[in-house]
């Protein structure tokens, strides 16, 4: 029974918990669903509020971007209704011009049909005219002709003669004078230039040999140069190609031969024997081969600071090579490359004042000798050796041309070409520049005298201020003014044809009248 009322209490006691849970339960809902009813009103509100506000920008966007088209619209129909008007202005001032142009070309049409009138009215007058003047003009001839007794063909090839033979004699009057006139000018200024090239121009004058003497300190050593039986003399002369000398000239050695090189090198070898004192065939053999490598590197040397000094570029190594080689070389004793540094620094002085290429012509001076320095010996002029040269290592055409043309063995095509001439001839004729041979000099001499004796008329010839100046007296009975001035034009190309000579040769033809009387 307890048990029974206990589990009965029980149930009553579970089922009013369970009661009183559900009516605690159904106000918590129903109070948590008007709270999330507020929350979903309000937050609809504020959408509501967020979408007016994006409506109204919208709408707000929607009038600028209409009112911007539409603003952007009746501008582009200003425009165009602005290029419509400026057409239409263009288009009747177009209509306007054509009108006028065509106006001015009636009128001018007009005033060329009246023109043209005219013109054939006055050329009609111009023919009658015409045909009247060459009526009389027969009617004048024919009254002429019965008068002179002469036809108009007569009359005209006579005084076509008379006139003739006046302008003849007026233009030979007027030529003298031009040409005479000419002379002292181009001597003027000729001299001019040459004397300021000389002046700026400064040089030594260096005088050599074909021998050349080695000194010794004592008659000893000429034994030990000899040899025995003479090996070491013979060694040294096969080695160099150069004669050796030894005989009773006192302290010295005499090294004989035309090849400066061949002779500096055997005066070099001959020293480093004597002072190293050791003398035999194979070391001779030895110090020769040694020099010769000296030499050639000497050489190369002098041609580099020679082209250095001259301020020259982009020289051919073998053309440095024979610049070089002119140091040990000498031309009627004057030494060769001082005699070409001369020229070129002539030559450019002289093109400077001329208004030409400086440096075309002192490369062309520098370069005018170098047929003179070979490796070998052909059989031709220097000059025309030296265009070859040139010529093969790609010189300008001007400076090849200067160089075959210096002793005119080839015609000259550039203005270079006579001033190398010119300045070849001036370093020549430096006092003391160049030594002849006695014999030679008197040779030369009197194949000018002779020269000149030739001719007919000539009477005397004499050549005076050592060969620079040959005058010839001619007889006044056979030798007309004229003549004169032929035989010394012929005789100064006769003597550049014929004769090889230093500088330049003044011609003088002496004419003169005598008239002898005897008084008793």
């Amino acid at each position: 029974m307890n048990i029974l009322l206990i589990m009965v209490v029980a149930l009553l006691c579970f089922g009013a918990g369970l009661i009183v849970a559900r009516t605690f339960l159904n106000k918590s809902l129903a109070s948590k669903g008007h709270a999330l009813l507020k929350e979903a009103m309000a937050e609809a509100e504020v959408v509501k509020s967020e979408a007016e506000v994006q409506k109204k920008e919208r709408m707000l966007q929607a009038k600028e971007k209409y009112l911007h088209l539409k603003s952007e619209h009746e501008r582009f129909v200003a425009e165009k209704k602005q290029e419509l008007n400026n057409q239409d202005a263009k288009l009747k001032q177009k209509e306007m011009l054509v009108a006028q142009i065509t106006e001015d070309n009636n009128r001018k049409q007009k005033e060329l049909n009246a023109l043209q009138e005219s013109l054939t009215a006055r050329i009609e007058q111009v023919n009658r005219k015409q045909a009247e003047l060459e009526t009389s003009h027969k009617q004048q001839l024919e009254k002429l002709e019965t008068i002179s007794g002469l036809s108009a063909q007569e009359a005209k090839t006579q005084l076509v003669d008379s006139l003739k033979s006046e302008a003849q004699a007026e233009a030979q009057v007027y030529i003298k004078d031009m040409i005479d006139e000419a002379r002292f000018t181009a001597n003027n200024e000729a001299r001019k230039v040459v004397i300021q090239s000389i002046q700026r121009t400064a040089t030594e004058v260096a005088v050599e040999n074909s021998v050349s003497v080695f000194p010794i300190e004592n008659e000893e050593v000429k034994g030990r140069v000899i040899g025995r039986e003479g090996r070491n003399i013979r060694a040294l002369e096969a080695a160099t190609g150069i004669e050796i000398i030894v005989d009773d000239t006192p302290e010295a050695i005499i090294l004989s031969g035309f090849d400066p090189v061949r002779r500096e090198i055997a005066r070099l070898s001959l020293h480093k024997l004597v002072t190293d004192g050791r003398i035999h065939p194979a070391r001779i053999e030895e110090v020769v081969a040694k020099t010769k490598k000296q030499i050639d590197q000497e050489i190369m040397e002098v041609g580099k600071r020679t082209v250095i000094d001259l301020g020259m570029h982009n020289l051919h190594h073998e053309l440095i090579r024979l610049v070089g080689k002119m140091k040990y070389r000498s031309s009627y004793g004057q030494n060769l490359l001082q005699h070409s540094r001369e020229v070129a620094n002539l030559a450019a002085t002289m093109a400077s004042e001329l208004g030409l290429n400086p440096k075309l012509a002192k490369r062309a001076g520098l370069l005018h000798d170098i047929g003179k320095v070979p490796d070998n010996e052909p059989d031709m002029p220097h000059a025309m050796l030296g265009m070859k040269l040139a010529e093969k290592y790609k010189e300008h055409p001007e400076i090849i041309n200067a160089i075959g043309a210096h002793h005119d063995d080839i015609e000259m095509t550039s203005l270079i070409s006579p001033i190398i001439q010119v300045c070849d001839a001036i370093s020549g004729a430096r006092p003391g520049a160049r030594r002849e041979v006695v014999e030679a000099y008197i040779k030369r001499l009197n194949d000018l005298e002779e020269l000149a004796l030739s001719y007919p008329g000539v009477v005397k010839t004499y050549a005076i201020q050592a060969g620079r100046e040959l005058r010839v007296i001619v007889g006044s009975d056979k030798v007309t003014d004229k003549d004169a001035e032929q035989i010394s034009y012929d005789l100064s190309k006769k003597i550049q044809s014929e004769m090889t000579y230093p500088g330049q040769i003044k011609i003088t033809v002496i004419r003169e009248t005598r008239a002898v009387a005897y008084a008793k």
